[in-house]
């Protein structure tokens, strides 16, 4: 499967982003998705994944209630809902993919995906 990301952009501290991330190639719902970014010298960040089907969401402890993700299975997307966006987002977005893990907790794991697609830059001025 390949992955295109989409949807980032220059905005002010408090707004709202809905990134995309749109596949390509083998069958998209046989794959987790998640979302990474990474900031400039910062190490790559888990963001937020969601299972095959999108009825198990996982979203960082620093993000929850301000980021959500959901899936179209139907349309071979899965999205990344920002709210009240800060400076300290401000990072490249990346969408990953992988088989599903035995643990909750790997959803988490950089090292589940092993399809990645280029990333969307996201900056938040303040």
């Amino acid at each position: 499967v390949q992955l295109q990301a989409s949807g980032g952009g220059l905005v002010q501290t408090g707004s709202s982003l809905r990134l995309s991330c749109a596949a390509s190639g083998r069958t998209f719902s046989d794959y987790i998705m998640g979302w990474f970014r990474q900031a400039p010298g910062k190490e790559r960040e888990f963001v937020s994944a969601v299972s095959l089907s999108g009825h198990s969401t996982y979203v960082s402890d620093s993000m929850k209630g301000r980021f959500a993700i959901d899936r179209d299975n139907a349309k071979n997307t899965v999205y990344l809902q920002m709210n009240s966006l800060k400076p300290e987002d401000t990072a490249v977005y990346s969408c990953a993919a992988g088989s599903p893990p035995p643990y909750p907790y790997m959803y988490y794991r950089t090292s589940t995906y092993h399809l990645w697609g280029q990333g969307t830059q996201v900056t938040v001025s303040s």
